[in-house]
Formats: structure tokens, C-alpha cells, sequence
């Protein structure tokens, strides 16, 4: 679903040039749950937005769906976006004018679905979260973890193919962190890819698999199965 070549990002002033990503080569398959760590700076949010399609990489190729992207127009990156990816962010990113049934309503009207399956699919999405009681509230009315609800269920509510989720549980208390974890690994179970930054080894372990960088590069991944969790180098991995 998701596979970079030789991957790198410079963002450049007129002070300082940063490298964010160097030569980094990753792949994700269909229906997997895969984490990604490592400390501040060291690339995973600039992973996670090139692989969104929300920025271009600086040198290599990246493959959505098997199809190279990476020097796409915004406007092709925007139509690709639609119906395939959905985000998820740590500060929600609802609009605050907007009621709870609205903010998950608005992926649909993006994608001009009719009226009546707009409906029937914002309402299946509030009675999954436990949200239906609230719908006609408006963010700033109830708690962090109910927003967070929101904001999943606007991300997956037009079942994109994969959900990027970007330190979703960085704002919440570990319950309602949990919370969000536990509809993540569903919406995992029921076939949807994620692919998740997190500084959280807890929240990490809930993936399959997990690849930490550092200075912009991919140093191990950490391969899990129901029998045994292991680190290796990537080296190692591939061979």
C-alpha cells in the first residue's frame, strides 16, 4: 500500500538547511498496524505527511497503491487524498463551528455523497463511538477524549484504505488514550491499515510492527507475532 525509495526531505532557510529525512526505505502492506518512533526531530511526522500526500519529498519515490506520487501536483495529491487516507491528529483539528455530526459529516460532503448515505453513515460512525447522545454538541462542550472519538470517526466515516494517525493519544490521560487505542485496533481487526507515530512504547506495542527512526533514518524495526516480540537491526530484517 504504502513503499519509499531512497526517501528524503531537506526543508531549507536562509540560515540553515535541516535534513528530515535521509534515504529512508519502508514499506507498508494492506490490513497491517505499523508504529513509528524515535525522539522529537527525528523525521516520523514528516514521514507520516509525505505518505499523506500533505507534502513532496525532496529526492526519492514514494508508491501509494502502487503508483508513484511523489512529484504530483497538489491538486492530484488532494484527489488521491479523498475517499483513500484518513487523518488523525494530535490537537483534533475539528472545526469549532461546527456540531460533532457535522465535523464527520464533512469528509462526505467532500466526496459529494448523496444526503441519505451521508446520514446513515454519520450516525452508524456516532452509535460505534458511543457519540449519538452528543451529536448536536460542538467541541469546545465536552472532554478531550470525546474529541479525539470525533476525530477518528470523521477520519474513518468514508472507510478510507488506511488511517495516518499522527501522536493521536499525545493530548489525552491514559484512559481516554486507551480509548482511542481500542477503536484503532478495532477499525485494525476489521481490515483498515494504520500507520501510527507515537512517543509511547505502550501505545507502540499495540501495532505489529514497529520502525523507529533517528536523524531521519530507519535504525531497527521491531517485527511482532503471537508468539514472540524481538528487535533487530533492519539489516538483519531484510536479509
Amino acid at each position: 500500500m504504502i513503499k519509499t525509495k531512497n526517501l528524503s526531505k531537506v526543508f531549507t532557510t536562509e540560515e540553515v538547511e535541516t535534513t528530515a529525512l535521509n534515504n529512508v526505505n519502508a514499506e507498508v502492506q494492506p490490513g497491517e498496524f505499523v508504529a513509528i518512533m524515535g525522539p522529537s526531530g527525528c523525521g516520523k511526522s514528516t514521514f507520516l505527511h509525505i505518505a499523506g500526500m500533505l507534502d513532496n519529498p525532496t529526492d526519492g519515490e514514494y508508491f501509494f497503491m502502487g503508483e508513484e506520487v511523489s512529484r504530483y501536483s497538489e491538486k492530484k495529491r488532494a484527489g488521491l487524498r479523498k475517499g483513500n487516507i484518513g487523518f488523525v491528529f494530535q490537537s483534533f483539528n475539528l472545526i469549532d463551528e461546527l456540531t460533532f455530526y457535522e465535523n464527520i459529516e464533512l469528509p462526505l460532503l467532500y466526496l459529494k455523497v448523496s444526503s441519505t448515505d451521508r446520514k446513515k453513515r454519520v450516525n452508524e460512525m456516532l452509535e460505534q463511538l458511543e457519540l449519538m447522545p452528543r451529536k448536536k454538541h460542538f467541541p469546545q462542550q465536552i472532554s478531550g477524549g470525546q474529541q479525539q472519538r470525533v476525530a477518528v470517526a470523521r477520519a474513518v466515516v468514508a472507510n478510507p484504505k488506511i488511517i495516518l494517525a499522527d501522536e493521536p493519544t499525545g493530548n489525552l490521560d491514559s484512559s481516554h488514550g486507551d480509548e482511542v487505542m481500542k477503536i484503532l485496533v478495532d477499525l485494525n481487526e476489521n481490515g483498515t491499515t494504520i500507520v501510527m507515530v507515537t512517543h509511547s512504547p505502550a501505545y507502540a506495542d499495540y501495532a505489529n510492527r514497529v520502525i523507529h527512526l533517528f536523524d531521519g533514518h530507519i535504525v531497527t524495526e521491531n517485527l511482532k507475532d503471537k508468539y514472540d516480540k524481538h528487535m533487530r537491526p533492519l539489516s538483519e530484517v531484510a536479509s
